[in-house]
């Protein structure tokens, strides 16, 4: 059976990605392919309050785990996709500590015992850092965080720890499992597509593929909950649109590291990961608007939208 665990990463539609396949497990269970989130049959790998210490209980969540995997492949399941952006992090963590999933090495190889050598492939989800950083500070701020300062800002934007950094520590971690990297940019509208590319599999269900969930606040929305928390709205810039924290330079240099990133991922990112892009010509389209929670563009023909 293929073990496919898919990381993430936090704000690459990881929970729309998640729903699909939660909607879609009537289309797959009969193709041979499951489903697994952190609140099924992955529940018992996280650490629990008890006298145990971290390896006993790592041992029991491994019993846990394998024994489930052996029921999933007894039913006829011969391909389990797994799915859990908190693996290597938190959001709280990255803005704490104004880096990129800093901790993923020790946390993968802690992680990866817990499925006793049965990974086959990890996928890896990742974005421009102008924009993973500002839906990580809007989601925070959402969710009662303060506005990051000038100062934090700063030192968001300066850090140098990119996704290569990142993707590095993660092969080390899990030395021999193939790793994927599907860029936010290409894949995060096509949740079906990115099940294609990290499974193979050569007809993927559609039907829930453009619902849109846990997109983060624009600047209304944000002013708004400032408001109401009675702190100062003018903090974030009045208008509809995304909000994106950065000065011009920032976000510059923020998508100057990401380019770099790709770059060396299409040139073969050292043997460590593949990168999987998907091409074809595109069609203009008129965005949605801030509100709107079906994903793709609108081309102004029965309400559709095309990714």
């Amino acid at each position: 059976m293929d073990v496919i665990l898919h990381l993430g990463a936090h704000r690459t539609a990881s929970t729309s990605f998640q729903h699909y396949m939660r909607a879609s497990l009537g289309r797959l269970e009969p193709l041979g392919v499951g489903f697994w989130t952190p609140s099924g049959d992955m529940a018992d790998t996280g650490p629990v309050t008890s006298g145990e210490t971290p390896d006993e209980q790592l041992l029991q969540a491994r019993d846990h785990i394998v024994a489930n995997l052996d029921r999933a492949q007894a039913r006829g399941i011969h391909t389990l996709v797994i799915s859990d952006e908190n693996v290597i992090g938190t959001p709280q963590q990255l803005l704490r500590e104004a880096r990129l999933y800093n901790g993923i090495g020790e946390r993968m190889a802690r992680y990866s015992e817990v499925f006793g050598g049965r990974l086959t492939r990890i996928v890896l989800t990742i974005r421009s850092q102008d924009n993973f950083w500002s839906s990580i500070a809007a989601q925070a701020v959402a969710q009662g965080q303060p506005v990051p300062s000038a100062e934090e800002l700063g030192r968001l934007a300066a850090q140098k720890r990119g996704w290569r950094d990142v993707i590095t520590d993660l092969a080390c971690a899990v030395s021999g499992t193939d790793i994927q990297i599907h860029p936010f940019e290409v894949f995060g509208s096509l949740p079906e597509h990115g099940l294609t590319a990290m499974t193979g599999l050569e007809t993927t269900p559609t039907k829930y593929a453009r619902e849109w969930l846990n997109r983060s606040p624009g600047r209304s929305e944000l002013r708004a909950i400032l408001t109401k928390r009675s702190e100062d709205p003018e903090q974030v810039p009045t208008g509809d649109g995304r909000w994106l924290p950065f000065d011009r330079d920032q976000s510059r240099m923020l998508r100057e590291a990401y380019a770099d990133d790709l770059f060396w991922l299409r040139a073969g990112a050292s043997g460590l990961a593949k990168l999987i892009e998907v091409t074809g010509p595109a069609k203009t389209g008129k965005q949605p608007s801030a509100g709107d929670t079906i994903r793709g563009q609108d081309d102004g023909k029965d309400d559709r939208r095309l990714a």
